[in-house]
C-alpha cells in the first residue's frame, strides 16, 4: 500500500455490533441439514460471512482516509469605510487576474467591515456606503467566515485584501496555531483630506475642586486650521483656534468638576477660515467621563420650581445639596443621573415622561444603587397614569387600587379612531390603552368602544367591565383615511343617556382632521347632563376643536407626539373620572412600623395631612405611615434590585401639606427619608479605571480600607449596562493583593454605565459607578496600512506577502490535509454480488454428475 494511504475511519462503530451475526452463522451450519458436499458447504458459508460483514461495514460508515495537497482558496475583500476608491479599484483588478483561469469549486469570495458576507464582489467604481455593517474591520470575522468555507478535505488558504487596521478583535489570537494558510495583499487607505479627533484623554477620578487637565487628540493627514471647542455637558467651555500639522496634534485645557461630568471635544471649520478639508464629520468628536468623589446630590424634579422650594430648603439646612429641574432634564440614559444619589419626583404625571427616562430612572434604581422617592398629589401615581410602567415596577405601592363599595358606579365609552393613519404602532398602543382602562374599573362600572373612521361602529357595547374583555382584541385600523368624529360622539350620547351609572365620561383618541359636525353643540348636551368629555390628540390634530371639546365637556385635554404615552393618559383619566384615587379630607398620619429612619422624630406631634393618594402596598414593601383611619399606606419603602424606592402619597408643597412646611420635624424627617435610600457612599480609598482597547474594556479596581490596608478577597459585583439599557453582569477577579480586574466587551457605540459594588461581612465596602462613551468613529481614524501586522500575519501561518495573482492557488509543498472516501457504496456492490453468489451456492448442487450405473 502507497504512504499516501494512511487508516481508517469508522463513522458508526456501533453497526460493528452485528459482526457478533459471524459465530450464529458458523452455528447454524454446523447443523445444516442439506445433502450437498461439505465443500460447496464451505463455500457458502464463507460468502454468507463475507455478506454480511460487508452489509455490516456499509452500515458503520467506514471510510479510507488519504493524504491530500489539495487546497480552496478563499479570497477576503475588506469592504470598511477606511478603504478609498484606489484600494477597492486595486482588490477589484486583484480578484480578477487570480480567478481567471480558476474554476468556481477552487475558491469563494467574501466582503467583510465589522462582519463578514459571502458573495460575489464588485468594488471597481463602487460608492462608499454609510452602512453601519461598514464602520469597522475585523479581521477575525473574515477568517471565521473563510474557515467554515473551506470544504474538510481541503487546505484553507484566506486571502486579505486590506489596510489590516483591525477596530474590533485580534485575528492574531485566533490564526496562531490554526490550519489555514493566510497571505495578505495590503490596500491603500483613503487619501482624501482628513481631520479627527483621535482622543479625548482625561484622568479617570478627580477629587471635588481638583484642578486636571483635559488633552484633545486631533491627528490628520494635511496642515490645516481647526476650531477645537470643549463642551461640560451642554455647555461649552473652551474654544480655541489652532493649527495643525501632518502626523498627531495635542491640545490641552485645564478644568475642574465638582460632580461626574461628561466631556466632548468637537473640532470644526473656524469661522472666516477658507481651510479645514475634511472628507468625513463622523470622527470630528470623542467624549469621555470624569468621575469626582464629592457630597453626593439629590435631583428634585418638579414642574413649578416654587412649589419645590419648601422641600429644597429643608434638605439644604439639612446639608444636602438639591438640584431643582423640570421633568424634560432627567436624561435618557442612566450616566445622566451618576451625579446624583437620589431622584425625587414631586407630582409629576407620567405624561411628562418619556419611555426612555422611565426605564432609565429603573435601570438608575435597579442595577446602579440609586436611590428614588415618588411624592403624592393630584398628578402623581394612580392618578398621574403610572400604572404598568417601568416607575410602577419601582415603586413599593400599586398605582391602581381596590375602589372602595361606597364609590360611585361610572360608566366610560372610549371613542378610537381606527382610520388609515391610525396603523402599527398606533392601533396596538390603542389597544393597550384600552386593556389598561378595563383592569382599573370596578365591578360596578361600566366599559364601551367606538371605533371610527368614515363611520362608527361599536367594538364593545356599555357592558359591565367584567366582561368586556371578550372585545379587547376587535380594534384594527382599516384603510379609510376619512376621519369622521360626530356619528361616534352621537352614539356615544345616545348610549350613556341609558345607562344607569352616576359618573359617565367619553375619551376621544384620534390622530387627524375630522370631517365638520356640531362638535360643541353635542359637548354642551353631555355636559347638561353630566357627561364629561376628555380629548386625546396624537400628532398633527385640530388641537383648538379638541380643546374646546374639553372645556365644554368639563374634562380635560391633551396633546401628544409620542404614541407610547397615550396608556399612561388612558389611566389617568379613568381614575380621575372614578374620583376614587384622591382623598383630601384631613387626617393624621399613624406610625405602625419602628425604624431608626425616624429617630427623633415624634410622628405623634406631627400636624394633619390634608390629602394623599389611594395606593396599595405591594406584598414585601415595608409600610412605616398609613392614614390614621383608612389604614391606606403614607409613608413605604422597599428594596429594588442594588436601590431604594421610597413612595410618599401626600405631597411637600402647599396644597396638601402647608402644616407639615411649618412643623418642626419637617427638615429632618425628608432628611432622614432621603438619607435613608440613597446610594451607599464609598468608605476607604478606592480607584476604579476603565481602559477601553478595540471593541474590550478592562476594568481594574484598587481597594483599600480606611486605616491604608489592602481590602482583599472582598465578594465583588460588576454590573454593565449597554447602550440599549440591557444589564450584563461580568465576572471579577482578584489579581494581585487590593486589586481587582474583569473585562467584557463593549461593541456598542453609544454611553456604558458600569457599576461595581464590593461587600465584606461587616457590610457594604463601596459601591461606586463609572461612565464611559464609546463611540463608532474608530474606522475613520486616520492610519496608514497596516503592513506590520499583515506580514507577521503571513509569517505565523505559511502564507505569503502580497503574492503574485497568478501563483495564488499553487499547492503548498509543506502542508497536506486528509480526504476522507466513502467505502459504503463499493461495500454494498461487491455485497450484492456475493449474495446472488450465496443463493446459487444454496440452490444448486455443484457435485459432478454421477457415471450411469452398468
Amino acid at each position: 500500500m502507497s504512504d499516501r494511504w494512511l487508516y481508517l475511519e469508522c463513522l458508526r462503530p456501533a453497526w460493528l455490533a452485528g459482526l457478533l451475526l459471524i459465530p450464529v452463522l458458523l452455528l447454524i451450519a454446523r447443523r445444516s441439514l442439506t445433502d450437498f458436499s461439505h465443500r460447496q458447504r464451505t463455500i457458502s458459508l464463507v460468502v454468507r460471512c463475507l455478506v454480511l460483514a460487508l452489509i455490516t461495514l456499509a452500515l458503520a460508515g467506514v471510510n479510507v482516509l488519504s493524504r491530500t495537497q489539495k487546497s480552496f482558496v478563499v479570497f477576503a475583500v475588506d469592504d470598511s469605510l477606511s478603504i478609498g476608491s484606489r484600494g477597492r479599484e486595486l482588490a477589484a483588478d486583484y480578484l480578477k487576474q487570480a480567478t481567471a483561469q480558476i474554476g468556481p469549486d477552487q475558491f469563494a469570495v467574501l466582503s467583510f467591515a465589522a462582519t463578514a458576507r459571502s458573495g460575489v464582489v464588485e468594488f471597481a467604481g463602487a460608492e462608499v456606503s454609510g452602512d453601519n455593517w461598514r464602520r469597522g474591520t475585523s479581521l477575525r470575522a473574515a477568517y471565521d467566515a473563510a474557515a467554515a468555507i473551506v470544504p474538510s478535505e481541503h487546505i484553507g488558504h484566506l486571502v486579505l485584501l486590506t489596510d489590516g487596521n483591525e477596530t474590533e478583535g485580534s485575528i492574531l489570537k485566533e490564526a496562531v496555531g490554526g490550519s489555514m494558510i493566510i497571505s495578505a495583499v495590503p490596500l491603500p487607505v483613503r487619501d482624501d483630506p482628513e481631520l479627527q479627533v483621535s482622543e479625548l484623554e482625561s484622568p479617570a477620578q478627580v477629587t471635588e475642586g481638583q484642578p486636571f487637565r483635559m488633552t484633545v487628540v486631533i491627528d490628520a493627514n494635511h496642515e490645516d486650521t481647526v476650531l477645537v471647542e470643549l463642551f461640560r455637558g451642554e455647555f461649552r467651555v473652551a474654544a480655541e483656534v489652532q493649527a495643525v500639522t501632518v502626523g498627531e496634534n495635542r491640545f490641552y485645557f485645564e478644568q475642574q468638576i465638582d460632580r461626574p461630568t461628561q466631556f466632548t471635544a468637537r473640532i470644526s471649520k473656524p469661522e472666516g477660515s477658507e481651510l479645514f478639508e475634511d472628507s468625513l464629520l463622523d470622527n470630528n468628536t470623542a467624549s469621555t467621563f470624569v468621575y469626582a468623589a464629592g457630597k453626593s446630590r439629590v435631583l428634585l424634579v418638579d414642574r413649578v420650581p416654587e412649589a419645590a422650594r419648601p422641600l429644597q430648603w429643608a434638605l439644604k439646612e439639612e446639608s444636602i445639596d438639591v438640584d431643582v429641574r423640570p421633568p424634560a432634564a432627567i436624561p435618557d440614559n442612566p450616566a445622566g443621573l451618576q451625579d446624583y444619589s437620589v431622584v425625587i419626583l414631586s407630582n409629576i404625571p407620567a405624561g411628562d415622561l418619556s419611555a426612555g427616562q422611565m426605564q432609565t430612572l429603573r435601570t438608575w434604581v435597579s442595577e446602579l444603587g440609586g436611590g428614588f422617592v415618588m411624592l403624592g398629589g393630584d398628578e402623581s401615581f394612580g392618578p398621574g397614569g403610572y400604572y404598568r410602567t417601568p416607575i410602577d415596577e419601582i415603586l413599593p405601592v400599586h398605582c391602581d387600587f381596590e375602589k372602595q363599595k361606597e364609590k360611585p358606579g361610572l360608566a366610560m365609552i372610549l371613542i378610537i379612531d381606527k382610520s388609515g393613519s391610525m396603523g402599527g404602532q398606533k392601533m396596538e398602543l390603542a389597544k393597550d390603552a384600552a386593556r389598561a382602562a378595563v383592569e382599573l374599573l370596578g365591578a360596578k362600572d361600566q366599559i364601551g368602544v367606538i371605533a371610527f373612521d368614515g363611520s362608527p361602529y361599536w367594538i364593545s357595547p356599555l357592558t359591565p367591565a367584567s366582561e368586556s374583555y371578550r372585545h379587547r382584541q376587535h380594534l384594527h385600523y382599516s384603510a379609510w383615511r376619512r376621519t369622521t368624529l360626530y356619528p361616534a360622539m352621537q352614539e356615544a350620547f345616545r348610549s350613556l343617556q341609558t345607562a344607569t351609572a352616576k359618573l359617565k365620561h367619553v375619551i376621544v383618541l384620534t390622530d387627524g382632521y375630522s370631517t365638520p359636525g356640531d362638535f360643541e353643540g353635542i359637548a354642551q348636551d353631555m355636559a347638561a347632563l353630566r357627561m364629561t368629555v376628555s380629548t386625546v390628540g396624537l400628532g398633527d390634530v385640530d388641537q383648538a376643536l379638541l380643546e374646546r371639546m374639553a372645556e365644554i365637556g368639563q374634562g380635560r385635554s391633551y396633546f401628544c407626539s409620542d404614541p407610547s404615552s397615550v396608556p399612561q393618559i388612558f389611566v389617568r383619566e379613568t381614575l380621575t373620572a372614578g374620583m376614587s384615587a384622591i382623598n383630601e379630607e384631613p387626617f393624621l398620619p399613624l406610625q405602625i412600623r419602628a425604624t431608626t429612619v425616624l429617630e427623633g422624630i415624634d410622628m405623634d406631634e406631627s400636624p394633619l395631612l390634608l390629602g394623599y393618594v389611594v395606593t396599595r402596598p405591594k406584598p414585601t414593601s415595608e409600610v412605616i405611615l398609613v392614614h390614621a383611619e383608612t389604614q391606606d399606606p403614607l409613608l413605604s419603602w422597599w428594596r429594588f434590585g442594588l436601590g431604594m424606592s421610597v413612595a410618599f402619597t401626600s405631597d411637600a408643597q402647599s396644597r396638601w401639606a402647608a402644616d407639615w412646611q411649618s412643623w418642626d420635624g419637617f427638615n429632618r424627617f425628608w432628611a432622614q427619608v432621603v438619607r435613608h435610600c440613597r446610594k451607599p457612599p464609598a468608605t476607604g480609598a478606592v480607584e476604579m479605571e476603565l481602559t477601553t482597547t478595540g471593541s474590550s474594556t478592562r476594568i481594574t479596581i484598587n481597594s483599600m480600607t480606611d486605616d491604608g490596608t489592602f481590602l482583599n478577597e472582598a465578594e465583588t459585583e460588576l454590573t454593565v449596562i449597554d447602550p440599549h439599557r440591557r444589564a450584563t453582569a461580568v465576572p471579577v477577579r482578584q489579581t494581585a493583593p487590593g486589586r481587582y480586574e474583569a473585562e467584557f466587551a463593549a461593541d456598542l457605540p453609544g454611553t456604558w454605565n458600569v457599576t461595581a459594588m464590593q461587600n465584606q461581612p461587616s457590610g457594604i465596602a463601596f459601591q461606586q459607578s463609572r461612565g464611559m462613551v464609546r463611540d463608532d468613529g474608530s474606522e475613520f481614524r486616520v492610519h496608514g496600512t497596516r503592513t506590520e501586522l499583515l506580514q507577521s500575519l503571513c509569517r505565523a501561518t505559511g502564507g505569503e506577502f502580497q503574492p503574485n495573482p497568478e501563483t495564488v492557488f499553487r499547492p503548498a509543498t509543506d502542508r497536506h490535509t486528509l480526504a476522507s472516501i466513502p467505502l459504503w457504496p463499493w461495500l454494498l456492490i461487491l455485497a450484492s454480488v456475493l449474495l446472488v453468489l450465496d443463493v446459487a451456492l444454496r440452490r444448486l448442487d455443484l457435485r459432478p454428475p454421477s457415471p450411469p450405473a452398468a
